[in-house]
């Protein structure tokens, strides 16, 4: 078969990287990739979010299977396009249609899909410009600190938590009134604090059947001990060692199902993967948000931790016969260890000699934001390298990726030393 991954970052070179092992895999193509996956597939320059170039590129490499890496494509109804187009009739598109989209397009839509479904989540109300004082009223009905969401995508940043309630109401109206995210905070979503603790938990459906992957822990923060700006994300673990089988139990029973016959039931066309970003608290599970697609870099612990052949997988929900595939995952530990360029998340420069690639023993290097000059490997965004790696436990596996990236440099490399360190007493 023919595999056509759109997207560039570390997710699509797992993605790829997976894809690769299939011997159902003929020919692997990614749009636009970056170095990473030049290694491993023929990248095509062309931008995901150009229906039309994606279209020619399907029809003029008979792509079979069409996997939409990040979200943007997804909520722009990428997925409706290929169903429009009769030349395309027989392709596989693995991602929700736009109606499944706005589980991420929208905080306000996915909020109220979850109280519609019962679904455990903060209690929240969604506010307008010409409702900005009864936003206000409703900040002092809660408690500190403050979470005010900007209601469409916002390249994730529209999400802001303050301890004070002054800043609070300031934010807020910078958001619906001064457009601080333009159109995407044209709504804001305020929602009470969760106190616990995040995992991921993963989910690949085919609108009726589905398959819970392995769950995930990212950190998002720049600063060793979750200090500092937000980020799209320093490293990652999986498994992770509070979500126990009970815990899980109650995750599929109250979230999964839920959410995958709620979907049924607003007869929503859903086949692609759904990612459940949750908050333990006190051991029940609350959804902070859904992502429509698989997360980054919560990807490159999950794919080295499945065993099961990923393009069988990507047929099943695709085709909706995702029961009848075969799934397996090793009960080996992942971890990723993200390096990033000096001065992300905020200002940085590109253009940097890696060097050291050869050097990384036995983990798996995902590439991210790397790009090809003249045969040097080159930095191109604010993440650059995820190295991943395999171990008996979370010990293990955190000692393979630091050896890894510690053989690797840029100029002004930064990585955090401490991913992983605050679950290792919870084994």
């Amino acid at each position: 078969m023919n595999i056509l991954v759109l997207g560039s970052g570390g997710r699509e070179h797992a993605f790829a990287w997976k894809i690769k092992q299939s011997n159902r895999c003929d020919n692997l193509y990614v749009a636009p990739g970056n170095a990473g996956t030049a290694e491993i597939a023929t990248n095509l320059s062309i931008d995901p979010k150009n229906f039309q170039e994606v279209k020619e590129t399907v029809i003029d490499h008979q792509i079979d299977i069409l996997l939409v890496g990040p979200e943007e494509p997804l909520v722009l109804g990428i997925t409706d396009f290929f169903l429009a187009e009769t030349a395309c009739k027989d392709l596989l598109v693995v991602g929700p249609e736009k109606a499944g989209a706005l589980l991420e397009g929208s905080k306000d839509f996915s909020k109220s899909f979850m109280q519609r479904h019962n679904v455990p989540t903060a209690k929240s109300k969604t506010f307008e410009a010409s409702t900005l004082e009864e936003g206000f009223l409703f900040l002092e009905t809660l408690q500190a600190p403050y979470v005010l969401k900007a209601d469409g995508l916002a390249a994730g940043k529209g999400v802001i938590i303050t301890e004070d309630l002054s800043e609070a109401k300031n934010t807020l109206k910078e958001m619906l009134v001064e457009a601080k995210f333009g159109k995407a905070s044209t709504k804001v979503v305020i929602e009470e604090f969760l106190k616990g603790i995040e995992l991921s938990v993963f989910v690949l459906t085919d609108g009726e059947n589905y398959k819970i992957l392995p769950e995930a822990k990212d950190y998002k923060r720049i600063g060793e001990g979750d200090k500092g700006l937000n980020t799209g994300g320093m490293g990652a673990v999986s498994p992770v060692p509070f979500a126990d089988t009970a815990f899980m139990k109650k995750v599929e029973e109250k979230v999964v199902l839920p959410t995958v016959n709620g979907l049924k039931k607003d007869q929503i066309v859903y086949k692609g993967f759904i990612f459940i970003g949750l908050m333990n608290v006190n051991g029940e599970p609350f959804v902070i948000e859904y992502n429509v697609r698989m997360g980054d870099p919560e990807t490159e612990v999950v794919l080295p931790r499945i065993d099961s052949d990923l393009v069988d997988l990507l047929i099943g929900a695709a085709s909706g016969t995702l029961d009848k595939v075969d799934f397996k995952t090793t009960k080996l530990h992942a971890s990723t260890v993200v390096g990033v360029s000096g001065g992300y998340p905020e200002s940085y420069q590109k253009g940097k000699e890696i060097i050291g690639l050869d050097q990384t023993g036995e983990s798996i290097v995902f590439h991210a934001g790397t790009s090809l000059s003249d045969g040097k490997v080159l930095t191109s965004g604010g993440r650059v390298i995820a190295f991943s790696a395999l171990g008996n436990n979370l010990e293990e596996a955190l000692s393979n990726s630091y050896k890894a990236i510690e053989n690797v440099n840029w100029e002004d490399i930064y990585y955090r030393k401490d991913i992983g360190q605050d679950l290792l007493n919870w084994q």
